[in-house]
């Protein structure tokens, strides 16, 4: 890399964290989630303001085609992996055998309806309109779904955790649920990354070899079943697998490193599933899990591993990877207002519903359901996760990118507020004092 192109990545990435960490900050000193503020710090350096403002500037700064893309590209696709790991290892929760009926009764209802919602409304909607260049009906039609019922892990973690209530019985029926419905609804995308259309010679891996044609029926399943069946390997034999790597005295990396076991582990884990023709987010989500399992019990040496992933993953990729998203999006062309405050209207409301009717068969009383429903209205990091990837497979245009983004954006900074605004002993009813069993249990 030549000097000038080396001082170029420089200066944009060092933009790029200044506008992300500073934007972020300034919401989390209002009790707002920092994630949603890196991607407005993006957003400023995107054609939506800096390129309206100073056009030159920012297509200078962010060129389509050059080093600095590249190098912005790979940090993007990095950030997106360590933040799906780090989403992974968060889904340990524990709930009792109490919270576990409510945790049971709000995924069937707060997962399943808005999933059908979404499924029953896409007839309505001008869906060709919205298509990337490799959008078929199939793929749109769950990512359109999976839009309307998926809820956030790292964002109203984050929130839970600056409010000084994680670990009470309102986060462990939240995390609960979030974590096992995310799991389901991160299959569900993947599949529909694999019903994109696609040139045959974009294929790699597995589906080349046993020469599947992009979008058949054939292919479809093909997806769909390696998709569950790497989620069911990773459940029966991850946890096992990891434990005995790490353990065995033939592991000198894990013993000299632990850190660079387990990035060595996500790695392995997303070029598996990109060999078998899944995106590689599903196999960090899954390392994450099996990493967080395997270390339930105290262990300073593999939580002091996991915590300096973290800190430098959140303190540099995560980051980039928020402010590109950010960066994407165009707000001046292309984006519809009316439809998007109409999708964002039906999109609370079958979701906030459909939680609160699980929340009342649950056992929860009325002020409970109703703090149930706002905080997993939140879609934070997988609505935005759910945005770039179909964006980047081409499945949705620009247009319905913002429409996603915007949606998390607004449902996590509602979630935000509102249960900033609820006191901590008023957001379920009396915790009971049940044994406590692991969710989920790999």
């Amino acid at each position: 890399m030549a000097a000038a192109d080396l001082a170029h990545v420089l200066l944009a990435l060092l933009v790029i964290l200044a506008a992300a960490h500073s934007v972020g900050g300034l919401f989390a000193r209002f009790r707002q989630p920092r994630v949603i503020g890196e991607i407005c710090g993006g957003l400023l350096l995107g054609p939506t303001v800096l390129g309206a403002l100073a056009p030159t500037v920012e297509g200078w700064l962010f060129p389509k085609a050059a080093t600095a893309s590249t190098v912005l590209g790979w940090s993007y696709q990095l950030g997106l992996l360590l933040l799906m790991y780090c989403s992974g290892i968060e889904a340990r929760s524990v709930v009792t055998r109490r919270e576990t009926r409510t945790v049971s009764a709000v995924l069937v209802f707060g997962t399943i309806l808005p999933f059908l919602a979404g499924l029953a409304v896409l007839p309505f909607v001008g869906e060709r309109s919205f298509y990337g260049p490799s959008g078929s009906h199939t793929s749109f039609l769950l990512v359109f779904a999976v839009a309307m019922a998926v809820t956030s892990i790292p964002v109203i973690s984050r929130i839970m955790l600056d409010l000084g209530i994680m670990g009470t019985p309102f986060s462990r029926i939240v995390l609960g649920t979030a974590v096992i419905e995310d799991v389901l609804l991160y299959v569900v995308l993947a599949v529909a990354l694999g019903a994109a259309a696609r040139s045959p010679s974009a294929l790699f891996g597995m589906p080349a070899l046993l020469g599947l044609d992009p979008g058949s029926a054939a292919d479809f399943a093909y997806h769909a079943g390696a998709t569950v069946v790497v989620l069911g390997l990773g459940f029966v034999l991850g946890r096992p697998v990891y434990q005995w790597a790490t353990s065995t005295g033939l592991n000198v990396i894990h013993r000299h490193s632990p850190a660079a076991f387990q990035l060595m582990f996500v790695l392995a884990a997303c070029l598996v599933c990109l060999y078998l023709g899944i995106q590689p987010f599903f196999g960090a989500f899954i390392a994450g899990i099996v990493v967080g399992s395997a270390t339930v019990a105290p262990n300073p040496v593999h939580e002091g591993a996991t915590v300096a992933i973290k800190d430098f993953a959140f303190a540099f990729f995560v980051p980039i990877y928020f402010a590109i998203v950010g960066l994407q999006l165009d707000l001046l062309h292309g984006f519809n207002p009316l439809f998007f405050v109409a999708y964002l209207a039906l999109a609370c409301a079958v979701k906030a519903l459909s939680v609160y009717a699980g929340a009342r068969v649950g056992g929860q009383p009325h002020h409970a359901s109703v703090n149930l429903a706002v905080a997993m209205n939140a879609r934070g990091g997988p609505g935005i996760v759910l945005a770039s990837v179909a964006f980047g497979a081409g499945i949705i245009n620009q247009s319905f990118y913002s429409v996603l983004v915007l949606l998390a954006i607004v449902t996590s900074l509602l979630a935000g507020t509102w249960l900033e605004r609820v006191p901590r002993d008023h957001l379920l009813g009396a915790p009971a004092a049940q044994p406590a069993a692991t969710l989920p249990a790999p």
